[in-house]
């Protein structure tokens, strides 16, 4: 998928909405574990009933490979029914990988070719020769650790070195890289207050924003700072979602979640594009 077709996506749904796929056998509704494959049911029923007010899902692979062969057959599954059913859908393996270039090699070979996804989340700290294989692929996109949601994040992230915070001395140096274009950036959302400085360094690329609602990041002031002409953000939302309700509702509660948080980013919307 081109950045120009995501683009487009989110202005017809009127929505930068990611809804994480991060499942849980222990949280999804018991009904649905009678079944076969119950991960990928669940994942399905959550798709089928939100694909039309977001424009991305985000699996994250440890939910996935925690369940060994099984866990992983799911994964394919899921990313299988996406592409087939909702082709418009940006898919996003949040995997986190990242290491010396052959070993990235074989890593965006596996979630680019063989998966299929659109995008995988990468750790920069290995460096260019850690991340420019991802870059390599056309139309996928690449999508960098800049500043995270985490209270860790001010372990490292946030340290002055030479009188500039980490976080923004990666920022810079991953522009330099070959194919930086492809690249998008993880910006957390409770570090709403650092959007402006981001925007400073990388105006036009878009930013995977995790840590609304449930670790109370807030919509309103994320897009305050970080919005740009193309909206440029990716809103995720996992828990607040899909485990809106874990009974036979669930789907109901699911859809009622992300309508929310899409009409709330289409009034948003409206107010920063009225003409």
């Amino acid at each position: 998928m081109t950045t120009q077709q995501l683009i487009d996506q989110i202005q017809t749904k009127k929505s930068f909405l990611c809804v994480g796929l991060d499942v849980d056998l222990n949280k999804i509704p018991q009904h649905l574990l009678e079944l076969e494959d119950p991960i990928f049911e669940f994942n399905k029923a959550i798709i089928d009933a939100t694909h039309d007010l977001a424009v991305s899902y985000k699996p994250n692979t440890a939910f996935y490979e925690a369940y060994g062969i099984k866990g992983w057959m799911s994964l394919q599954k899921t990313i299988n029914y996406i592409n087939s059913t909702y082709p418009d859908i940006f898919t996003i393996a949040d995997a986190k990988r990242g290491d010396i270039g052959n070993t990235s090699s074989m890593y965006a070979k596996a979630f680019f070719e063989d998966l299929n996804f659109d995008s995988v989340t990468v750790a920069p700290y290995m460096g260019k020769d850690s991340v420019e294989p991802f870059l390599a692929f056309e139309n996928k996109h690449t999508i960098m650790l800049a500043l995270t949601s985490n209270e860790g994040a001010f372990d490292f992230q946030t340290l002055n070195v030479n009188g500039k915070e980490l976080y923004k001395q990666v920022l810079e140096t991953s522009k330099t890289w070959k194919n930086s274009e492809n690249l998008m950036y993880v910006v957390g959302a409770t570090k709403a207050e650092y959007f402006t400085e981001i925007r400073k360094i990388a105006p036009d690329s878009f930013l995977l924003v995790p840590g609304v609602g449930a670790q109370g990041g807030s919509l309103a002031e994320v897009c305050k700072y970080g919005m740009n002409a193309n909206v440029g953000l990716l809103i995720n939302s996992s828990r607040g979602i899909i485990y809106a309700s874990n009974g036979t509702d669930f789907v109901e509660k699911a859809r009622a979640e992300a309508l929310k948080m899409q009409q709330e980013m289409a009034a948003i919307m409206s107010l920063k594009f009225e003409v």
